[in-house]
């Protein structure tokens, strides 16, 4: 049953189309992801769902009361509230009242008794609700979401902790939609793991944008494609989507070849000399125009650019015992590491660790504390980094391309302009003319990515590449990469990203430390899971306990073993009692008393549920192990 339909929907801003005619429906079970171009229009989507835009044309039907959340890519914030009170702005009926609830409470503090029937009131209706855990989610979600500080004011906070203030707002409201646009920019991969779990849990359907190609394979049961101002969808998550979307290309490239074949034989035919004489060779005639207006002689963006970036010496760039600190936080301490010229690294840690500090320094944009950055002298970074504020919003996008470089040099001996590397970075000519202020955010994003592979760098620096960047524009950074001869290293908490590019892993540990790992991010995951089964950790129900040796012979002790066999069906149980304990909730929700008993209940068996899924996952790689190792004897 649909919540809500959009019906024949247009929208235009000036002489670019956006939506043409589009109809969509949205279940309550479903969770879509919305891909497509940076600059095509999907964030005017979401704000029609939203109610935040209006339509030129079509309708939109919703059921009755919907409730509808909805995080945009710029949230606004009130500098002056603390997080805590910036959870509780929004404007759902919860919202409003726990507001005017602290409103009341401050004028009472400071001794004005005339609101004290009107606090009694708001107390009986937050009772009504049950809101007064609200408070309490709402800390749990911030703190999922790396917001510690509760008391902090927003105007002091970072974009990204800014950003995860409104995702934490939006989560814990009560909605039948939920519509997030890029809910994982500016999220580390365990913030963005735990939104991935919370997200499949949530009843109710979600519509979000998001370029993370893994999040969208395990949140998504269905995707739109957003093209041509044309919606496409797709049943299934984003590796579905890979699969119809190519056979839906070939289709269309069957098509365009028959369409080529007809004008060619409509063209000759002209060529003979046709007269329009008769109504007949009028009518062809006329077919022969559309058949010419219909050709999409646009070709698919294919990344083939092996450029020929800056030669490059023996030495590349080398690090001494390099230590770097701000104030009382340390960011790098004792770093040593030799950059080779094939090295393709991907950086990971915590938000305000130091990641970029270590990218500044490399780049020459810092001077370390301490120790040594070494550059070869033949060395020119090409540094992408967090911000665009260095575009000109005057000029228009080919000129400013035109300035780095007219033409950029290809491995093969040929070159490219500067209007061809455009195009493909998916600039069409028509938008090559636009001024770069009229350009989206995610455009603006690609327009400096591109501004730095034009300067042909010979090392490549590449700061948080996958924020704001469509799928598309990925894919041919990705494949620029594969071509590019050079190093490459990544501030990235993009999975998928970290996994196609990367063949090292600098790991930060807290404390300036920076562990070294071979492989992509899976392969890196991997090694730290298997550090509790190999020797260094080995968690148990009563606590840790290391292993004396690490080759001992790995084995499952007896309480282990039971465990081990019972495990599955103990979650089963666990499982069933969650989805009992909810419909009891529902069959008592007027009862205060008895619903506070049933929460109680609830949180304790959700833990329980926790533990018991760490311990089937331990359990699970251990039993593995011994596979292994039996099959090895």
């Amino acid at each position: 049953m649909h919540i809500l339909s959009l019906e024949n929907i247009s929208k235009s801003y000036g002489e670019k189309i956006l939506l043409n005619n589009i109809s969509l429906g949205i279940d309550e079970s479903d969770k879509i992801g919305i891909i497509g171009i940076n600059g095509t229009g999907k964030s005017t989507l979401l704000k029609i769902i939203a109610g935040i835009e209006t339509t030129d044309a079509g309708q939109i039907i919703r059921k009755n009361q919907m409730r509808i959340e909805y995080l945009s890519q710029d949230p606004e914030f009130d500098p002056k509230a603390t997080v805590i009170e910036q959870i509780f702005k929004g404007n759902s009926p919860e919202m409003i009242l726990m507001r005017r609830y602290e409103s009341i409470l401050e004028k009472i503090e400071v001794g004005d008794m005339s609101y004290n029937d009107e606090l009694l009131k708001l107390q009986n209706k937050i009772d009504e609700l049950h809101l007064w855990e609200l408070e309490s989610a709402a800390k749990t979600v911030l703190t999922k979401l790396d917001i510690k500080d509760f008391g902090r004011q927003m105007g002091v906070l970072s974009g990204g902790q800014r950003k995860r203030v409104a995702l934490a707002s939006a989560l814990i409201a009560n909605s039948d939609l939920l519509i997030l646009d890029e809910p994982t920019n500016h999220m580390d991969s365990d913030s963005i793991t735990w939104l991935e779990e919370y997200l499949n849990r949530r009843k109710g359907a979600v519509i979000m944008i998001t370029h993370d190609r893994y999040f969208l394979d395990r949140v998504t049961n269905r995707i739109i494609e957003l093209d041509g101002a044309k919606l496409y969808s797709y049943d299934g998550n984003y590796s579905l989507f890979v699969e119809k979307k190519i056979e839906r290309d070939a289709i269309e490239e069957a098509l365009e070849r028959k369409k080529q074949n007809l004008y060619r034989t409509e063209l000759a035919w002209i060529k003979r000399g046709a007269r329009a004489r008769s109504t007949k060779q009028k009518a062809r005639i006329q077919r022969f125009d559309s058949l010419k207006e219909s050709l999409n002689t646009a070709k698919k963006d294919e990344m083939d650019i092996s450029v020929l970036g800056s030669r490059l010496g023996k030495k590349v760039i080398e690090l001494e015992q390099v230590c770097k600190s701000f104030e009382d936080i340390t960011c790098i301490k004792n770093f040593s590491y030799i950059l080779l010229r094939d090295d393709r690294i991907g950086i990971l840690g915590p938000n305000g660790i130091g990641k970029s500090t270590l990218m500044n320094l490399i780049a020459n944009r810092l001077q370390p504390d301490s120790g040594t950055v070494d550059r070869g002298e033949t060395v020119k970074v090409g540094y992408f980094s967090q911000e665009t504020f260095h575009l000109d919003n005057q000029m228009r996008v080919l000129d400013f391309v035109r300035e780095i470089a007219e033409y950029l040099p290809l491995a093969n001996g040929q070159r490219i302009s500067a209007s061809k590397m455009l195009e493909r970075f998916l600039f069409p000519s028509n938008l090559q003319y636009s001024l770069i202020g009229k350009l989206s955010g995610g455009e603006k994003r690609r327009l400096h990515l591109l501004s730095v592979l034009m300067e042909a760098p010979n090392v490549l620096l590449l700061d948080e590449p996958t924020n704001d960047l469509d799928i598309a524009t990925l894919t041919i950074l990705e494949d620029f990469i594969d071509y590019f001869n050079g190093p490459v290293m990544a501030v990235s908490h993009d999975r998928y990203f970290l996994d196609r590019i990367c063949e090292k892993i600098f790991s930060y540990k807290g404390n300036g430390d920076i562990e070294i790992y071979p492989g992509n991010y899976t392969d890196y995951m991997e090694r730290i899971a298997n550090q509790a089964i190999e020797g260094v950790i080995k968690p148990e129900q009563t606590g840790k306990q290391n292993y004396k040796n690490k080759d001992e012979k790995l084995k499952f002790s007896y309480k282990e073993k039971i465990e081990f066999e019972e495990i599955d069906d103990v979650i089963e149980v666990l499982e069933q009692k969650l989805l009992q304990l909810e419909e009891e909730m529902e069959i008592h929700a007027t009862q205060y008393t008895k619903i506070q008993e049933l929460m109680e209940e609830k949180a304790a068996t959700e833990k329980m549920l926790e533990e018991k899924m760490e311990r089937w996952s331990y359990l699970n790689v251990l039993a593995e192990k011994i596979e292994e190792q039996k099959n090895k004897q």
